[in-house]
């Protein structure tokens, strides 16, 4: 451990991160030292080489080797951007303690995980907020709101497509027993976090897919974006590269998603199109920080046979992150934010476990997998 004191600015969030990967090094650790509300008091991470780089890069004045090594009382928020079949683990280790945890998608990786989370939660009485940025996007704002002229929803299509991005390829990203799956649990959590409020208050009565892994273990399909080239001795991935689903809620809202690692196409793009019965809208994008993406958002309305394109503000990439940054000091102090996030958690995660259900089925009984009976 190394560590060294601090004197919190009053009125700023003071905040550790736990897990220097890419998601922590590359979106959260830059934007927290850069915020004028988070006061970044300390990092996280076993490897002491990674730690010593972001205190340096970013003048945190503590590191430590594992979250339990944090002070009671010297953060007020731990961001935790950990491998995946960490996460569940590492925020309940913080909750129970009482230390509020921002936690990275996807939140859990089994409705076991959320209900732990849940858990963790009320024992320790601190809050657990998560991961949600593609909400925060503007595109996707004015989506939502355009969707207020289309009367009832009927039908939503989301996808994620990637040219060419399967994230560190023979790392951890492809191993199912670390990741909890491929592009599902990777793309699909965020397109499962656009989708389902956008499907309204009724239960997901059923979840039907299929996956599958024509490029996971194609070198030439790596997220060279990332700055991780693949590694030639690495054992192979067992995860999908593409997932494809379709969803019914109990009052016959339907929904189709498509979450695609690496593909044919061109580019990355990112597709959200509402159907209602007065019209549909639709939005054209690309998610993620991809420099291989759609040169603009594109949102438009069709009704009665004419389309027309809707204003769209201009953003930089990642401007989603900035953006809930900002309203995370707000969201910690209310009392409404207690049990949110596992309660949508444990919502996204139920549809993801029945399409794998579905998708990896080990009886002949696919046609059934999916029901709410089972």
């Amino acid at each position: 451990m190394t560590a060294s004191s601090s004197t919190a600015t009053p009125g700023r969030v003071r905040v550790a991160v736990a897990g220097l990967g890419w998601a922590g090094r590359e979106i959260w650790l830059p934007r927290l030292a850069a915020h004028p509300r988070f006061a970044v008091t300390a990092v996280v991470d076993p490897d002491p080489a990674a730690r010593e780089r972001a205190r340096a890069t970013h003048q945190v004045p503590s590191a430590y080797a594992d979250v339990d090594d944090v002070p009671a009382g010297a953060v007020d928020l731990v961001v935790v951007a950990v491998p995946n079949h960490l996460h569940a683990g590492v925020a309940a280790r913080l909750l129970r303690r009482g230390v509020p945890v921002f936690l990275e998608k996807p939140v859990c990786l089994t409705s076991a995980e959320a209900e732990q989370l849940a858990e963790a939660e009320r024992a320790g009485g601190a809050v657990l907020l998560a991961g949600s940025a593609a909400r925060y996007r503007a595109d996707v704002r004015a989506l939502v709101e355009a969707t207020a002229d289309l009367g009832a929803v009927r039908h939503v299509d989301v996808a994620w497509v990637r040219a060419r991005g399967v994230p560190d390829a023979g790392g951890w990203f492809t191993r199912r027993e670390l990741a909890g799956g491929g592009a599902l649990v990777d793309l699909g959590w965020h397109l499962l976090d656009t989708v389902l409020p956008l499907l309204g208050p009724s239960p997901v009565a059923h979840a039907v897919g299929s996956v599958s892994d024509d490029f996971v273990n194609d070198d030439a399909a790596a997220a060279a974006w990332r700055g991780t080239a693949a590694d030639t001795g690495r054992a192979r991935g067992d995860v999908e590269d593409t997932a494809r689903a379709f969803l019914l809620t109990a009052d016959g809202t339907s929904a189709g998603l498509h979450a695609c690692w690496a593909s044919h196409e061109a580019r990355d793009r990112t597709t959200i199109a509402v159907h209602g019965t007065g019209g549909s809208v639709t939005l054209h994008c690309t998610f993620g920080f991809s420099p291989n993406r759609e040169p603009t958002p594109v949102l438009t309305r069709t009704r009665d046979g004419e389309t027309v394109r809707l204003p769209l503000p201009v953003e930089p990439i990642g401007a989603e992150y900035d953006r809930q940054l900002d309203v995370l000091p707000e969201l910690l102090a209310a009392p409404a934010s207690r049990g949110a996030a596992a309660a949508d958690a444990r919502r996204t995660i139920d549809v993801i476990e029945r399409i794998y259900r579905c998708a990896r089925p080990t009886a002949p009984t696919y046609a059934l997998a999916g029901t709410l009976d089972r």
